[in-house]
C-alpha cells in the first residue's frame, strides 16, 4: 500500500468517526444526560479533572483547613503539576471548612470526585456557553465558568460562607471547589464544583427551573413514557402548586432571605430550581417511629450510595449532618433518636421555631413537637442538612438557587430597555436586581400552599 492509499484510508476513518460523533452527538442531545467514554471529545479533559481533583482534595487530607479562617486562606491559591497538565485550587481551606460545615468528609468527597467511572456530561438548554460534567453517582457538578465569574465568586466568598453560617439551611447552591486546569498550548478552563441540587434523583419525577417570569419561559415536555430529561420552566408549572402544609412558611422565608443576600450582590437571572417526586405510603403516615424514620430516609437513597456508605467510618458529626440519611438499612433506632438533637439555634432557627408555636429547647417533653421535628428533621433549622430536601404531605421537593454570577451592569440595563420596548406589559428575566428578588418571592407566595 503506497502513501497516498494509506492517507486515503485514514481519511475514511476519520470522517466515518466523525460522522458516527456526529450522529451520537444529536442521540445524546435528546437525552441530555451521558457517560463521557473514550470516544467523548471531553474524556481526556475529564481525566485530568478526576486526577487533577484527586490530589487537591488529597492536600487538604493532609493539611487540614484551621478552625478559624484567616485572611491568607481566603487568598491561598495552590497549583500542583501532573503529567501532561497543571492544576491550581483557589481557596482551598475555605472550601474545605465549608463542605466540612456540611459534614462531608474529604474522603467521602474525594471518593465521588475520582470514582472509576466516566464523568456524564448534562446536555442542558441553558443559554449559557458553560460545559456541565456530573460525577458518576450524579452528586456533584463540575461546572466551566469565565475568568470574570470566578473573580465574582471569589471576591464575594467571605460574605457567601457568613451567609451559610447565618442561614445552614439557606436555598443557595452550595460551591465546593473553584480550580483551573491548564493544558500546554490551551486556554486556562475555569470550573467549579457544586452540590448537586437533584441528589438522590432516582424517583424525581419532574424538574423545572423557574425565574418567575413568562417571556421565553415555556419548555415542550418530553413524551409520555420517555427517559429523556427536560427541564421545565415557569409557564409548565402554571396551575400546580408545592404543596408543604406546615414547613410552608419556612420555605417563603428562606427565599426572601437568600434573594435579599443576592440583592446585596447586585446579581439577577438566576434560578429557583424545583424537582419532586411521591411519598412511598408509610412515608405519608403521620405517626411513625424512629425506626421507620429512619427506614424511610433510605427508600430516597439509591443502593449505591447506601453500599457505599456502608462500613465506612462516619464520625458523630458526619452522621448528625447527614440528618438521619443511615449507613446502611439496619441503621439502629437510638442513632436515629441522637440525630434529633440540634446543633447550633440561629436567630432564625428561634424564629422558625417560635413561629410554629415549637419552644427551642431539645428536651421537650411533648410527644407531639418530637414526632413534628423527627419527621422534618432535614429541613428544620434547628439541625444541620447538606440536602436541598425538603417533605410535604404527599411529595418530596428538592429546591435550590442556582447560576448566582450575572451582574446587573450596563449590558443587563440595556438588555432591560431593549426588552420593555420589545415585550411590553409582560414580565421577562433581566430586571433590576430587587424586581427580580421581589418578583421571585412573589412566586413562591403564589405557589405554595
Amino acid at each position: 500500500m503506497n502513501q497516498n492509499e494509506m492517507e486515503m484510508q485514514e481519511f475514511r476513518r476519520r470522517s466515518h468517526r466523525l460522522r458516527l460523533w456526529g450522529g451520537l452527538r444529536q442521540q445524546w442531545k435528546l437525552l441530555g444526560l451521558f457517560e463521557i467514554d473514550q470516544q467523548h471529545q471531553f474524556y481526556s479533559l475529564t481525566c485530568m479533572m478526576k486526577e487533577g481533583l484527586t490530589a487537591a482534595v488529597q492536600n487538604t487530607i493532609d493539611n487540614p483547613p484551621p478552625d478559624e479562617l484567616s485572611e491568607e486562606d481566603f487568598k491561598l491559591e495552590v497549583t500542583q503539576i501532573h503529567k501532561g497538565f497543571r492544576m491550581q485550587t483557589f481557596a482551598g481551606p475555605v472550601f474545605a471548612s465549608l463542605r466540612r460545615s456540611l459534614g462531608l468528609s474529604e474522603k467521602d468527597y474525594q471518593h465521588s470526585l475520582s470514582c472509576d467511572g466516566c464523568y456524564l456530561q448534562f446536555i442542558t438548554n441553558s443559554k449559557s456557553k458553560a460545559d456541565f460534567f456530573l460525577t458518576n453517582d450524579k452528586r456533584f457538578f463540575l461546572k466551566t465558568q469565565s475568568k470574570q465569574e470566578v473573580k465574582f465568586l471569589l471576591s464575594n466568598l467571605r460574605i457567601y460562607i457568613e451567609h451559610f453560617e447565618r442561614y445552614p439551611h439557606s436555598l443557595l447552591v452550595k460551591f465546593l471547589g473553584v480550580h483551573w486546569i491548564k493544558v500546554p498550548h490551551r486556554r486556562k478552563k475555569y470550573f467549579i464544583v457544586m452540590q448537586s441540587v437533584f441528589y438522590p434523583d432516582e424517583r424525581i419525577v419532574t424538574r423545572y427551573d423557574i425565574k418567575g417570569c413568562e417571556v421565553s419561559r415555556w419548555t415542550d415536555p418530553a413524551p409520555k413514557g420517555s427517559q429523556v430529561i427536560v427541564v421545565l420552566k415557569d409557564v409548565n408549572f402554571e396551575g400546580q402548586y408545592i404543596t408543604l402544609a406546615q414547613q410552608r412558611s419556612w420555605l417563603v422565608r428562606q427565599v426572601e432571605i437568600d434573594t435579599a443576600f443576592l440583592e446585596r450582590l447586585n446579581v439577577l437571572d438566576y434560578s429557583l430550581l424545583l424537582a419532586h417526586q411521591p411519598l412511598h405510603l408509610d412515608e405519608r403516615s403521620q405517626s411513625l417511629s424512629f425506626a421507620t424514620l429512619i427506614m424511610r430516609t433510605t427508600k430516597s437513597w439509591s443502593f449505591s450510595t447506601s453500599r457505599r456508605m456502608t462500613g465506612r467510618s462516619m464520625n458523630a458529626d458526619t452522621r448528625s449532618s447527614l440528618a438521619g440519611v443511615p449507613s446502611g438499612p439496619a441503621a439502629d433506632p437510638e442513632e436515629g433518636a441522637a440525630l434529633l438533637k440540634p446543633d447550633t439555634v440561629n436567630d432564625y432557627g428561634t424564629e422558625r421555631c417560635r413561629a410554629t408555636g415549637s419552644p427551642i429547647t431539645p428536651e421537650s417533653p411533648d410527644p407531639g413537637l418530637r414526632q413534628f421535628r423527627a419527621q422534618n428533621r432535614r429541613l428544620l433549622p434547628c439541625f444541620k442538612n447538606p440536602l436541598h430536601v425538603i417533605d410535604g404531605p404527599e411529595q418530596r421537593y428538592f429546591v435550590g438557587i442556582i447560576d448566582i454570577f450575572t451582574v446587573y451592569g450596563f449590558k443587563k440595563r440595556l438588555e432591560h430597555l431593549w426588552k420593555s420596548l420589545r415585550h411590553p406589559g409582560r414580565t421577562f428575566s433581566t430586571v433590576s436586581p430587587p424586581a427580580y428578588s421581589h418578583r421571585l418571592c412573589q412566586w413562591v407566595e403564589a405557589h405554595t400552599k
